[in-house]
């Protein structure tokens, strides 16, 4: 009897247990556990920068997840369509953004993934390029001239509410609207906006690391624009480039004119 009354006692008080709280334990484990973190997506269809790239940013930020996938088709594929991203990291490597796959793709992972910033990373820097990024719905634009601390810097910018555009670019979008416009720039239609800056600087008998300096770039990325500029202008070295652009140029002084116009002299004077 006793026994069996222990019994029914233990299975008077054991029977309510559960259903008063059974759903206690998993509420209290739902709030215990930290919510997901949001990825950083980088589409890009080299492995090696991709993953460069991710590494980097991994190490700056350790507890962001970063996903990496070679296009936005292979995203869609193995995608589990659970938590957003964070923010979207495209790069486009060499391509135009007017190119029309490259245009349609910002515009759509920037409406379809909105207000998630979407990032465009590129190996061009033209001003032109960079407002075409911006009109797609693209919330910065990296060139791949920069470090990866400035890269790192404007994602962060991007996911505050900011859009990132290289400084050398807004440089470049001033000298445009002192000079009045690209109708007095007459050498707009043959080189790009920073082509232009480097040519200028040729002529001026400028060395790369100055002109590196001087337009914010990197000194191997000046010699790329100075060999793009010698194929355009079918010229052979600097100094046929700098005189091949005063026959198209004939109202801008010589190379040597500029050069002794600009060089200071080890004094620190102008030369006359």
């Amino acid at each position: 009897m006793s026994s069996s009354g222990t019994g029914d006692r233990g299975e008077d008080q054991a029977s309510p247990v559960p259903e008063n709280t059974a759903g206690e334990p998993r509420a209290a484990e739902a709030e215990a556990q930290p919510q997901r973190e949001r990825p950083l997506v980088i589409i890009d269809r080299r492995l090696l920068w991709r993953d460069s790239l991710a590494r980097n940013i991994a190490a700056d930020n350790p507890g962001t997840p970063i996903l990496t996938y070679e296009s936005s088709e292979a995203w869609a594929r193995q995608s589990d369509e659970g938590t957003p991203p964070e923010a979207i990291l495209l790069n486009i490597a060499e391509k135009r953004i007017d190119d029309p796959p490259v245009e349609q793709e910002i515009k759509r992972l920037a409406s379809e993934f909105a207000p998630v910033p979407v990032i465009v990373m590129a190996d061009r820097d033209d001003l032109s390029q960079i407002v075409k990024a911006l009109e797609c719905g693209a919330k910065g634009y990296i060139p791949s001239s920069v470090s990866v601390d400035v890269c790192i810097e404007a994602i962060s910018l991007s996911l505050a509410g900011g859009i990132f555009v290289p400084a050398s670019s807004v440089f470049a979008m001033r000298h445009l609207f002192e000079t009045g416009g690209a109708a007095e720039r007459p050498l707009a239609g043959l080189f790009t906006d920073r082509q232009a800056e480097v040519v200028e600087a040729l002529r001026r008998g400028k060395a790369n690391k100055v002109i590196a300096y001087e337009l914010n770039l990197r000194e191997s990325t000046v010699k790329v624009h100075v060999r793009n500029i010698m194929k355009k202008i079918k010229a052979a070295n600097r100094t046929e480039v700098a005189y091949k652009i005063n026959d198209l140029l004939p109202d801008h002084p010589s190379a040597d004119e500029a050069s002794n116009i600009d060089d200071p002299d080890p004094n620190g004077k102008r030369r006359d």
